[in-house]
């Protein structure tokens, strides 16, 4: 699939083999002269030049995430949003107010919330917006974080109903939500760009799925955020976006922003030391501080957390003494001194971070103790390491992640004799030969709202998918049972954080997690770029505000 447009030669894709072929300084030459016509395309004004490590063949705003989610706020308006200190601000709807126990919310919208053809933004259009995101042929990977709990999502969702039953529209400026069941935090989760606010008649059709292509600029697409889609070559791998002249929100800043996909870590970061380009969308390396300082990466801690999990109804993980065996073996300073030496994210002992109750959460860390690690293996059920069946991680992909899984089997070996490891890139889709017997998975963990119970739920609860799906069906009746009496609390009770800490201080026994890092929100984009922090959505908070130099 292809759409050209007028810029569609002057950002090629690079790969690897096209650099290594031109030579960096050859590539700078063509580069810069390339960047000075694309000044002249934006009038005199500031481009943000972006390299992303992908070839993404689906830039629809409705995926709810992905490479491309995380430029969704740059043309697309949400509800509200939060910004790179967890603050929530009104965006197009201007209140929300509960009723009826947190059962029902209704929430205003912006009377000057216009799309870029300066046409209104109605609780039509927010309605229809949330109605496609729910349909499963959208393949919105997070709908449900935003409207599992709307009256009828459980049917639009599981394909028997088209509607979300519990959304009405008095008027245009009126959004009334009746949920499932009571949830005092139910406007947090509408602050996001999950299911952006579309112009409903130009993204779902008569039959209620998404239309095909909808958002691309050549079927005459209006958006509601700070810029406009103006050209996409999918096949080249680029984009370009130019301010909204009818924004509803401050100025841009930025005259233009192109994209252009660079899959190789190595080549983008030459091409950012270089100054061809000034930002990436996401770029993880051991040693990107030192290749482009320490504001490249810099960034607030959000409630996310990356972790090794174990898989507890698989050999030799269903015997605990084998698992508390393992995590005692890693000293854990010296896995982030492997793979982040200099940042930019932090060691962390637990789940929680970065919301509320996370500070003197009560959890203890788990210990480095080689000695009683060999006397627990000894005992377990295998007896030592002779009997133990290979361990096989997944999701060991990157040279950060790589440097961590490397580090761990070393541990291992050293502290426990253990020599039968192997490691591979999947995650979810792993279907080698060794698929029933992965046990090790490396994936993160978080919330999009700063709320202990919430990331509790989506990490250790049993109806999560990391319990399902990573730790092998996990469930502790106790764990359960503090979280979901902890969700009927308000947002300020005290009760809810102290439910949370709880609930968490019950996982730590069951010795099923390897802990490693709390993420930090990098900026991943150099030093002269301003106003990119992003927020615990992965997103850029306030767009507008993005300039160069």
């Amino acid at each position: 699939m292809t759409r050209r447009n007028d810029v569609d030669s002057a950002m090629p894709g690079i790969s690897r083999r096209d650099a290594l072929k031109l030579g960096l300084g050859a590539s700078v030459a063509l580069t810069i002269a390339g960047m000075n016509a694309r000044i002249v395309l934006a009038q005199e004004g500031q481009v943000l030049k972006v390299a992303n490590p992908a070839f993404n063949q689906d830039w629809s705003p409705l995926r709810g995430g992905g490479v491309p989610y995380r430029w969704n706020s740059a043309w697309w308006a949400s509800p509200m949003y939060f910004d790179s200190e967890g603050k929530i601000h009104p965006y197009v709807f201007t209140s929300w107010e509960p009723s009826e126990g947190d059962k029902v919310w209704t929430f205003k919208i912006d009377p000057k919330a216009t799309f870029s053809d300066g046409s209104k933004i109605t609780a039509e259009d927010v309605k229809g917006s949330w109605n496609v995101s729910a349909m499963p042929n959208t393949k919105n990977q997070r709908a449900d974080q935003v409207l599992s709990k709307v009256a009828g999502f459980a049917e639009v969702s599981g394909g028997s109903a088209k509607e979300l039953s519990g959304i009405a529209t008095p008027d245009e400026g009126t959004v009334v939500v009746t949920l499932s069941e009571a949830d005092p935090i139910f406007f947090m989760c509408l602050a996001n760009h999950i299911a952006p606010i579309t112009k409903a008649e130009q993204s779902r059709g008569e039959d209620g799925e998404e239309i095909t292509d909808w958002y691309m600029p050549d079927n005459g697409a209006v958006y509601s955020g700070p810029f406009k889609l103006t050209a996409i070559d999918i096949d080249a791998g680029t984009l370009a976006f130019e301010p909204n002249e009818n924004f509803f929100g401050p100025k841009p800043k930025l005259a233009r922003i192109e994209i252009s996909s660079i899959e190789d870590n190595v080549t983008a970061t030459s091409l950012l030391k270089s100054g061809e380009f000034n930002a990436h969308t996401e770029l993880v390396t051991s040693t990107i501080i030192q290749d482009l300082g320490p504001e490249f990466a810099s960034g607030p801690i959000i409630p996310t957390s990356q972790h090794f999990w174990f898989n507890t109804a698989r050999k030799p993980m269903d015997d605990p003494k084998v698992r508390e065996a393992l995590i005692r073996a890693v000293d854990r300073d010296g896995l982030m001194k492997a793979s982040f030496p200099d940042g930019p994210h932090k060691k962390t002992d637990q789940i929680l971070n970065s919301v509320p109750g996370a500070d003197n959460s009560g959890f203890e860390p788990y210990p480095y103790d080689p000695e009683g690690a060999k006397k627990l293996l000894a005992e377990s059920s295998y007896g030592g390491p002779e009997k133990l069946p290979k361990l096989l991680f997944v999701g060991v992909s990157g040279p950060a992640i790589e440097a961590a899984a490397q580090f761990i089997a070393e541990q291992w070996r050293q502290n426990l004799g253990i020599s039968a490891v192997d490691m591979k890139p999947q995650q979810d889709a792993y279907a080698g030969p060794d698929q029933n017997a992965v046990q090790i998975f490396r994936d993160d963990v978080g919330t999009r709202v700063p709320d202990a119970v919430s990331y509790l739920q989506g990490s250790i609860a049993s109806t999560s998918s990391n319990a399902q799906n990573k730790l092998g069906g996990y469930k502790n009746d106790k764990v359960d049972s503090l979280l979901k009496e902890g969700s009927t609390k308000a947002v300020d009770d005290p009760q809810r954080v102290a439910l949370a800490q709880e609930a968490q201080k019950a996982f730590h026994d069951d010795w099923v997690f390897i802990p490693w890092y709390a993420q930090a929100m990098s900026r991943w984009a150099t030093a002269e770029v301003k106003g990119i922090d992003k927020n615990l959505d992965w997103q850029v908070a306030k767009p507008w505000e993005i300039s160069v130099g």
